[in-house]
């Protein structure tokens, strides 16, 4: 089973950006999906970006043309890099694997949006 290591959280004033970092403790197969979720107090936890080993993202309509999510193959990292961020942005991100069915999740980060 694969470990995720999240790294780039904090906090930031409106407008600014942050880039988050998920290293996976095994290199990246085909099948695996990664993506990017993000959870607020009183809410259930919803994807925000997401990849496949073929370089397809997607994207939830609040972010669109202003997060990129990436992956670096050699280094089995996901990206997901936020600029002109909002406070509607504050939450705790989590990377995700999905393999075989199977979900996998890092420790999550939380993100503050300062107004």
């Amino acid at each position: 089973q694969v470990h995720l290591v999240e790294s780039g959280g904090g906090r930031v004033e409106a407008g600014g950006s942050l880039t988050l970092s998920c290293v996976a403790s095994r290199p990246l197969a085909t099948s695996d999906q990664m993506a990017w979720y993000r959870q607020v107090p009183g809410q259930e936890r919803d994807v925000v970006a997401s990849i496949t080993h073929d370089g397809i993202k997607g994207y939830i309509g609040a972010v669109k043309g202003r997060f990129a999510i990436s992956r670096d193959i050699a280094t089995n990292t996901v990206y997901l890099q936020m600029n002109d961020l909002t406070t509607e942005d504050t939450g705790i991100y989590f990377c995700n694997d999905l393999i075989g069915g199977q979900f996998t999740w890092g420790q999550g980060l939380q993100v503050t949006v300062t107004s």
